[in-house]
Parts: structure tokens; C-alpha cells; sequence
């Protein structure tokens, strides 16, 4: 008599354990899969967006540490996927301190050829980024490898008094407001003059007679609505532009209304001037602190986009007085960003306590 060993299925023993192996085998293989799938697609590019960006690497910086730095500044996916194709290429040891134009549309792969100097490309760029004074866009030209006497020297207003972007600036004003942010291709003999008449002509194209015409006719001169454009460029975060017009129209009622602007980005900008770490001393009483002031600053906080002009010169139809940016729109976090709008300050009082209870709390 002989017998056979059999599950309670029917099936012997042996077969129940091949089949058990084969489905094992089958998941870890369809898990490695959608593993390698996923870390692909964190190497693809975060946008298709070709807007340029300068970053820097600093000597010393570890691999992961500029990975995270790529990662907070949304130019990849992921910092332990860019991690780990430095790894797999070999390529950690060879990570080069300096700054360098990369763009949220390149793959992992070419930010890691640049950064490694894997890539010699025949074309240079540089870029002026948007939100910026004129202090933080002469350290950047500097980080490109001008010297601080030629960037200093370039910046003297004098040299481009009869610039068409420049027709209604006060003769003693500096740049501040008028450098356009662009990315523009440069050769080894580019100068630092080149690029500020190349941002200049940028700048002339965006004050076109309809935006100039539109500022006369919100009751300022050009110059005065380029001030209140840069004010509304940094009160208004790039991840929800389509609220500027709003936000100038909120500054526009209050002018209007002989009420202070009480715009934290001016209070800032006048520490900047003095010195100071705004971050520390964001009360700080200068002519720039509309919470101390009324009317305008007395010149532009930053450059300014096309976006922040035309809302200067069609602001939205309301009658708001107050807004509150939600603590979503910190620019370090990557969260749709909100702005509430309200007509009283007891309106206003409740959206700060319910959109705004970390960052409103800070002091103004």
C-alpha cells in the first residue's frame, strides 16, 4: 500500500510549495517593479516650466546636504532619489562648490552632470531672479565670477540715464526696482554693464504705454507705481500670482483712504538698508516702515514682474482694505497658498486667527 501526501485541496505537498515559492517570487518581483518605477520617476523633472534658477553649493556641502537643498528649492522630486543616482554613478566625490543655473524642467541626471562638472556646455547663462533687491542681485553676479569693483561700478544709475526703462526715475534714485528678472545668455566676455542695459531692456518692453497710461491713471506716476508693484511682487507669493491685482487694489483703497499701508515687506527691506537681519528685526523704524509712515516708501523693494505691473495698472474692482496671506504662502512650503480679503478689521482680526495663527503671530 503507498501513499501520497496531498494538502486539503488536493494537491501534494511539494506542489503546494512550489506554487507558494513561484507567488512569492511573483510579489517581490512586481514590488521591485513598482519600486523602480517609483524612483524613476522621482529622476524626472519636477515642471516643464524653463524658468532658470541660480544655485549654490557651498565648499563643504555633503552630497544629501545638497540634495536637500535641490529638494527645498523645487528643482527635483526628491533628495533621497538624487542621492541616491550620485551613489549608483558614482558621482558623490565629485559635487563642485559654486553657483550654477538649473531649471525645475532638467532631469536628475543633467543637475547632477552640471553640479559635477560632468557637462561643459558652449552655452553660459545667468539669471536675475524675481523678488530681488539690488544688494542680493550684485552677490549673485559675484558668485558668477565678476569682480565686486566691476559689479560695483556697473551699477552706477549714471551710466544708463538715457535707458527708455529708466525715462521716469527720479535722477537721484539708484536701480532698486528697474533690473527686470530674466535669464540671459552670456559669453566669456559678456560684462557685468552688458547684462544690467540687457535686464533694462527687458524692463522697457514691460512698461509698455498701456501699463505707463494705467498708472497715470490710478493717481501715480510711473516711478510710484513701480514702488507699489515691487511692494506687491513681495507681499504676494509666485505660487498664486492671480491675487495681485486684489492686493493692489487693497493698497490702492487704503492710499486712498489716508490709511498706512502697513506692509511687513517695506518694514523688512528698511532693516535691510540699515544692516539688520530683518528676521530679527522686522519692526525696525526706517522711512520704509509703512506701519510707522503713511503713504509709499521712497523707492522700489525689489525688481518687479510683468504680473505685479499690470496689477498696479488694472487693479482688481473691490473695495477690500485688509488682506491675510494663509501660513501656507511662506515660500519654504509647498502648499497651495491663500490670500483672504476683508472690508473690516474685525473681519480681517478673524482671518488672521483662523488662516494665519504661526507666521501673524510673529511681530510687524
Amino acid at each position: 500500500m503507498s501513499y501520497s501526501l496531498k494538502s486539503s485541496s488536493g494537491l501534494s505537498k511539494p506542489l503546494v510549495i512550489l506554487l507558494s515559492t513561484i507567488g512569492i517570487v511573483l510579489i517581490l518581483g512586481a514590488a521591485l517593479f513598482g519600486a523602480q518605477r517609483y524612483y524613476q520617476q522621482q529622476l524626472e523633472p519636477v515642471t516643464t516650466s524653463e524658468d532658470v534658477r541660480l544655485f549654490e553649493i557651498s565648499a563643504g556641502d555633503s552630497a544629501q546636504t545638497v540634495a536637500n537643498k535641490l529638494e527645498e528649492a523645487g528643482l527635483i522630486r526628491a533628495a533621497w532619489a538624487f542621492s541616491w543616482h550620485l551613489r549608483s554613478e558614482g558621482l558623490r566625490g565629485d559635487i563642485r562648490a559654486g553657483t550654477y543655473a538649473i531649471s525645475p524642467s532638467q532631469p536628475v541626471s543633467e543637475i547632477a552632470a552640471i553640479i559635477t562638472g560632468q557637462t561643459e556646455s558652449d552655452t553660459l547663462t545667468i539669471t536675475i531672479l524675481p523678488e530681488r533687491r539690488i544688494d542680493q542681485i550684485q552677490v549673485a553676479l559675484i558668485n558668477e565670477g565678476f569682480s565686486p569693483e566691476e559689479v560695483e561700478a556697473a551699477f552706477d544709475p549714471a551710466l544708463y540715464q538715457d535707458h527708455p526703462a529708466l525715462a521716469d526715475k527720479p535722477a537721484t534714485a539708484s536701480l532698486e526696482g528697474y533690473l527686470y528678472p530674466e535669464t540671459f545668455r552670456i559669453e566669456e566676455t559678456t560684462t557685468v554693464q552688458e547684462i544690467i542695459e540687457w535686464s533694462l531692456d527687458e524692463m522697457a518692453t514691460r512698461l509698455t504705454p498701456d501699463i505707463r497710461e494705467g498708472i497715470k491713471g490710478q493717481g501715480l506716476t510711473v516711478h510710484e507705481g513701480i514702488i507699489l508693484a515691487s511692494i506687491v511682487e513681495r507681499e504676494v507669493s509666485n505660487k498664486n500670482p492671480d491675487d495681485r491685482p486684489q492686493v493692489a487694489q487693497v493698497f490702492y483703497s487704503r492710499l486712498a483712504e489716508g490709511v498706512r499701508l502697513e506692509s511687513n515687506a517695506t518694514a523688512r527691506y528698511g532693516a535691510v538698508l540699515a544692516g539688520l537681519d530683518p528676521n530679527e528685526h522686522p519692526t525696525y523704524n526706517s522711512e520704509y516702515n509703512t506701519y510707522r509712515n503713511d503713504g509709499l516708501p521712497p523707492s522700489p523693494i525689489s525688481n518687479v514682474s510683468e504680473s505685479s505691473l499690470q496689477a498696479v495698472a488694472q487693479p482688481a474692482d473691490t473695495n477690500y482694505l485688509y488682506f491675510v496671506s494663509a501660513d501656507g504662502c511662506l515660500p519654504d512650503i509647498d502648499e497651495p497658498c491663500v490670500n483672504y480679503f476683508s472690508t473690516t478689521l474685525q473681519q480681517h482680526e478673524q482671518n488672521v486667527q483662523q488662516y494665519c495663527p504661526i507666521r501673524c503671530s510673529q511681530p510687524h
